[in-house]
């Protein structure tokens, strides 16, 4: 994840609750441990990787799994952009209305 993004997050909303997964024990994870992790601990991933991370997000709902939620990022997308994206649904959605939603932005 870009920390240009996040800092602008949380410059915007100091109160945002971001965990990193580079600062927790998944930090190197297979995506299909930090899909589980983020569905037990109820996080929405924030992700620039858009091939693997969809992929086991997929197979994942299509075997009856469920999935916190996941708003993908495209790497292209300028940063005050990405942050206001970001920011309407942290701001907006309950974390019950993105469960197995896949989210792409730009918007």
């Amino acid at each position: 994840m870009n920390n240009r993004i996040l800092r602008g997050l949380l410059r915007r909303h100091p109160a945002l609750d971001i965990v990193r997964v580079q600062d927790t024990i998944l930090s190197g994870a297979a995506d299909s441990y930090v899909l589980e992790w983020a569905r037990q601990n109820g996080r929405v991933l924030l992700t620039h990787d858009v091939s693997t991370m969809t992929n086991f997000a997929f197979a994942r709902m299509r075997s009856g799994k469920t999935i916190a939620g996941i708003i993908e990022i495209s790497q292209s997308l300028p940063i005050g952009r990405a942050v206001e994206d970001i920011l309407l649904f942290a701001l907006t959605c309950t974390p019950d209305e993105l469960e197995n939603r896949i989210v792409y932005l730009p918007l």
